[in-house]
């Protein structure tokens, strides 16, 4: 539970350096609230509209950092591309849909909203408060149906018509979709609170999160019911690690998160606003299924045959590693792998590219695909192997979809629980890198150990190297064990560098990490590159100039 805890903060530093801050007040009968507008007017936004679980008081955790309350709006901006959309956080924190519209907010929000947009609206956290009193007076009636209430407001003065929670958000759905802006409605956060059981989350219930669904079939919106993903979150997570998902200060807490908690929750709404279609594929920088995992699909390893050398009299080099070595051309994207054979005389050597989309060091090996590449693999054949992309992912977290390795090299396991209820000790990353050098050497093949390939947000100047402790790990494991290094990250990375910003986004097929045919392309030259670099130059005879 420590190393999931520690892989989540890990996940979500970024982010929260990232965070900006804003004046804002929760008390619109006192002051007015400066909202962010628009950073870049000419590119289209997404627009949030909410409360304190959106976007909490000033927005910048109380002074406290990362432990104070934040709302999952100020996350959810470092999982889209600043450069293709705006993330506009426009919730109030203490406001209910009707206060949202009756202080005056949504009219000054409203101004903002343009053709092409999408705005994103969850309430219902403070929708149960008093209709009528001295203090908010936010409360609304109950249900969707076309109630109504006439009331003298203690809080303005004023006389007001009071309607049902889902006369707002059908409000709110018509005048979105006037301005040309798409509307998507989330049911509320679900709260902190376990059965009696203590491993059971207790869900809203047929309340505000159920009149959201039905507002949203109604008018036929995208919804995300963050009520019930949030729930299964919690309850894969465990009662333990949500208590860290709440300010330490606040035992007493169960709805306002701290920044790790609103992390969890902003991958919820992204995963909602991909399952549900709404935003363009390019404007993610990371894409989430509602159980916190990566959302695109593990391949089963058993339904993909492994590629066998084409003249098994030749010797082969073979590549063992993940998408990013070969994907397959799936949504467009392709791994140098796929593009290495122009470069080498296939008639003096096979390319056989055993990789496979989705793997990590861990489940390359324990799902048989090794055992298979092993069964094929001779004396003079060279082994390229790339991994790291996966090997991060959160062990005893089914978001991590059992791929996880332990960080580091060395003998520590931990264990991990595998969905059929069968138990697994993982390794070490350096642990199955070693073991597939010490495989390979044994049936008389020589190994090159290679670093990940960058993301696409993490090779310019001035940032911190990307896969920096995979590198070393790699690197020491190779020098330990009689295999060879290639440092594929920097190469590429120095590579990108030279070319500049504009071609390097012109290689990607997402937004983050899996290149299209040219960016394999590009890849696959840096790969031959550092193979000619290599002490010895063991496949400098088989190389050619490539035809492309």
């Amino acid at each position: 539970m420590i190393r999931t805890l520690i892989a989540l903060l890990s996940l979500f530093a970024l982010p929260l350096a990232q965070a900006q801050t804003f004046t804002a007040s929760t008390d619109p009968a006192r002051a007015q609230v400066k909202l962010p507008e628009p950073a870049r007017p000419e590119l289209p936004s997404l627009i949030l509209i909410g409360d304190s679980t959106v976007r909490n008081g000033q927005d910048d955790g109380q002074g406290k950092g990362a432990e104070g309350q934040w709302g999952w709006g100020n996350p959810i901006a470092a999982y889209l591309n600043a450069n293709k959309i705006n993330v506009v956080n426009r919730a109030v924190g203490g406001l209910s849909s009707r206060t949202y519209r009756t202080s005056g907010h949504w009219d000054r929000t409203k101004s903002l909203i343009k053709k092409g947009d999408w705005v994103v609206m969850q309430f219902g956290h403070n929708d149960a408060s008093p209709v009528n009193d001295n203090s908010r007076a936010r409360g609304v009636l109950r249900g969707t149906g076309p109630e109504k209430e006439d009331i003298d407001n203690q809080l303005t003065g004023k006389r007001e018509t009071v309607y049902t929670y889902g006369a707002y958000l059908r409000g709110y759905i018509a005048e979105i979709r006037a301005a040309g802006a798409t509307p998507v409605v989330c049911s509320p956060v679900i709260r902190k609170r376990w059965e009696a059981d203590g491993v059971t989350v207790t869900r809203a219930g047929g309340n505000f999160a159920a009149w959201a669904a039905e507002v949203a079939k109604q008018e036929g919106v995208a919804f995300i019911d963050l009520n019930e993903w949030g729930a299964l979150r919690y309850e894969a997570l465990g009662k333990a690690t949500v208590e860290k998902l709440f300010p330490a200060d606040m035992p007493q807490e169960t709805v306002h998160t701290n920044w790790l908690g609103a992390a969890v929750n902003a991958q919820l709404v992204i995963a909602g606003l991909i399952q549900n279609k709404v935003l363009p594929d390019a404007v993610y920088t990371r894409r989430f299924a509602p159980d916190g995992s990566d959302d695109r699909p593990v391949v089963d390893a058993r339904k993909v045959k492994a590629e066998a050398p084409r003249d098994p009299k030749l010797p082969s080099l073979v590549l063992i590693g993940d998408s990013t070595v070969r994907s397959g051309g799936q949504n467009g994207a392709y791994g140098w792998g796929e593009r290495l054979a122009p470069f080498f005389d296939t008639q003096r050597i096979n390319i056989v590219n055993n990789a496979i989309g989705g793997r990590s060091s861990r489940t390359f090996f324990t799902e048989g695909r090794w055992a298979s590449v092993l069964e094929q693999l001779k004396a003079g054949d060279t082994l390229l192997v790339q991994f790291g992309h996966n090997d991060g992912a959160r062990i005893g977290d089914p978001a991590g979809k059992n791929r996880g390795s332990v960080p580091g090299i060395g003998p520590e396991t931990v264990e991990d629980m595998r969905p059929d209820g069968s138990k697994e000790m993982v390794q070490s990353f350096g642990w199955y890198l070693a073991r597939y050098i010490s495989d390979a050497k044994a049936k008389g093949a020589s190994v090159v150990i290679l670093s990940p390939i960058p993301h696409k947000d993490r090779w310019q100047a001035g940032q911190p190297r990307d896969f920096e402790n995979y590198a070393a790990w790699g690197e020491q494991v190779a020098r330990e064990n009689g295999a060879q290094f290639i440092d594929l990250t920097m190469l590429v990375t120095e590579a990108y560098r030279t070319i500049g910003a504009e071609r390097v986004d012109a290689y990607f097929s997402d937004a983050r990490t899996h290149t299209n045919a040219a960016g394999a392309v590009f890849n696959a030259t840096q790969v031959v590159e550092g193979l000619k670099r290599l002490p010895g130059k063991p496949l400098q005879a088989y190389l050619r100039e490539p035809t492309l």
